[in-house]
């Protein structure tokens, strides 16, 4: 009741006045006040699928009458995670504002589950994602798959090699990535396959961070090649290539499944299909 009341820009007192004035023009109660927390009755779960489909339909009818107009308008909410936010989004931004100059794009950086939780809350209409994974209510479209590569500081011995082998990474101190995130889990069953032990030395949550205590000599990584290039060109890291197997890092976009789109969203979408960034290589220092 009090999250309801919030969004809808009321006090919590009005809310709960509304549904039983709503209850007492339906002659019904929607709301078991017997459970804690509330829980909805048989008249309740009625009532809510109605709203359901009127909030449906007016969306649709938007999108009907937008789709009479010939510009692309609106407004596209895109929640990303940082790595592919802070690498990929000012060039995206400039291309979308350049291609349709009468829309707008809002993006938000935030860590994987919670932009899971924005697409599902319609806090934002496309999520940008590492190891996109499609549920009963969300839906998965691969974008791009990205080469990891050893990510060290120039003065390591690794940075004058074209390649470094699995083996090579036994008993190197390591900087990972927490274990609740799935690049930790991917790379975790990449070391068990080849049989290699790295000296786990510090862990975070995000790649920035990573690369920052990489460059400062705290130890070596394996990171998506791509989200380095700032870092090799300044002459901070040097991106080594790993010999076969290949391991990369799959992006997608997820979305609400059934989600009406406006004309917005999707030209981001076709923005995003069409125009992947080129894959970083690494640069020699």
């Amino acid at each position: 009741m009090s999250k309801g009341a919030s969004h809808c820009g009321v006090s919590q007192s009005a809310a709960s006045q509304h549904v039983q004035e709503l209850e007492r023009r339906l002659g019904v109660m929607l709301l078991d006040r017997s459970k804690r927390p509330l829980d909805l009755t048989a008249a309740g779960r009625i009532y809510v699928d109605f709203c359901r489909d009127v909030l449906r339909r007016e969306e649709e009818l938007g999108l009907a009458l937008e789709s009479l107009k010939e510009q692309v308008e609106g407004a596209v909410r895109v929640a990303s995670i940082y790595s592919i936010g802070l690498s990929e989004m000012s060039h995206l931004q400039e291309e979308f504002a350049a291609r349709y100059p009468t829309a707008s794009l809002h993006v938000e950086y935030m860590r994987p589950e919670k932009v899971y939780d924005a697409v599902l809350n319609d806090a934002a209409d496309l999520g940008l994602v590492s190891y996109p994974e499609a549920s009963r209510e969300v839906a998965a479209i691969p974008w791009r798959d990205e080469q990891m590569q050893v990510a060290v500081p120039p003065s390591h011995p690794f940075a004058v090699r074209s390649e470094v082998y699995p083996a090579d990474l036994n008993g190197q101190t390591f900087i990972g990535f927490d274990e609740d995130l799935s690049i930790r889990r991917e790379l975790d069953r990449y070391f068990r396959a080849e049989g290699v032990e790295v000296n786990l030395a510090m862990h975070f949550d995000n790649i920035q961070t990573i690369k920052e205590a990489v460059a400062l000599g705290s130890g070596i990584s394996i990171l998506p090649a791509r989200t380095m290039q700032a870092e090799i060109a300044q002459g901070r890291l040097v991106a080594v290539k790993l010999h076969a197997p290949e391991l990369v890092r799959p992006v997608g976009i997820v979305h609400r499944k059934r989600k009406k789109f406006n004309r917005a969203a999707q030209a981001f979408l076709e923005l995003l299909a069409k125009q992947p960034a080129p894959e970083a290589e690494p640069v020699a220092v």
